[in-house]
């Protein structure tokens, strides 16, 4: 159905595509300029590009087109938590072993698989700017496949929009337990952050151009003589890997079990712990974030999992070898 708007006289020189997804609030801009792109949005009766100008008694015609739907498949079988789930977002408690979405290797029983199986969930719209949209719709952040905890998913464009404005300018709040190999210095690490030149899996702080990546570090407990410690870490930054290769290159101190960065090692006490955990001992155990629609800061805790626990207590244990 072709929606047609005539701009009031209050209305100032403005770009297109700002002011059709402040006209249809559901809508993100995002997809206003895919339908301007698609030729489905008139000003005064011609064909326009998101830059162009409106003002007062512009005449907008706009038709709504398709949404770009999702490749996956839903999957029921996949199992996780859920700890909040409203019209707009959902928040999911991740187990370790899990990965977020498909991608190449992991075709199916993801995480993504598994919302979609959910009939609340719905056939949620890609992102038309993520190249790998279509196999992880609503997705805005992610925690390694490894890695268990907590991370929200949007349910809408306008919740997908908002979320990674948030994410964009530092604002969600992430916490993570770690369990690391030797006891880290405590303060922030500042670092560049690239894809390792030589190996595809890794990621790396020690390059001369990347991304900025900030992880602030605190030891909360010292296990056995310093062999261990629970650590802490804050991020201000979500890279790739980013606490793994901060603790591992620049602490020193690899997260137990990580074995990409050097988490396992090859004889002594922590060897068998990290074996018997099978994955990097991290968890995402604080997530925080403003609603979309309402504002309201939202704040959930993940207590740690079973095996993170029973690796920590073989950890403690070591002070009375």
């Amino acid at each position: 159905m072709r929606q047609r708007f005539v701009l009031g006289d209050e209305q100032r020189p403005e770009r297109i595509d700002k002011v059709l997804a402040a006209l249809l609030p559901e809508t993100s801009r995002a997809t206003v300029q895919r339908w301007i792109g698609e030729g489905r949005v008139l000003l005064d009766g011609r064909a326009c590009r998101p830059r162009d100008s409106v003002r007062a008694g512009t005449v907008i015609e706009v038709e709504a087109g398709p949404a770009p739907t999702t490749t996956a498949e839903p999957e029921a079988s996949v199992e996780f938590a859920i700890v909040f789930e409203d019209q707009d977002v959902i928040v999911v408690d991740k187990p370790a072993g899990l990965v977020v979405h498909p991608a190449r290797g992991h075709r199916a029983g993801t995480l993504v698989n598994g919302l979609l199986a959910r009939v609340s969930f719905g056939p949620l719209a890609s992102d038309p700017r993520d190249p790998a949209g279509h196999v992880r719709p609503g997705i805005v952040h992610r925690i390694d496949k490894g890695t268990s905890g907590l991370l929200v998913v949007a349910k809408n464009e306008v919740a997908r929009e908002h979320l990674k404005a948030q994410l964009a300018s530092h604002r969600v709040e992430r916490v993570y337990c770690a369990l690391t190999c030797g006891v880290p210095a405590p303060g922030t690490i500042q670092t560049l952050h690239a894809r390792h030149p030589r190996s595809r899996l890794r990621f790396t702080s020690k390059v001369a151009r990347g991304r900025s990546a900030v992880t602030h570090v605190s030891v909360r407990e010292v296990c056995g003589t310093g062999q261990a410690a629970l650590v802490e870490c804050r991020l201000r930054t979500g890279r790739t890997h980013q606490i793994r290769v901060h603790l591992s290159e620049q602490a020193r101190t690899p997260l137990l079990g990580d074995e990409l960065y050097g988490g396992v090692p090859q004889a002594g006490p922590l060897r068998p712990i990290a074996l018997e955990l099978g994955h990097q001992a991290l968890h995402a155990a604080v997530l925080g974030f403003e609603h979309p629609r309402s504002a309201e800061w939202l704040r959930f805790e993940s207590a740690l999992p079973a095996d993170f626990l029973q690796a920590l207590t073989a950890l403690r244990a070591l002070t009375r070898v």
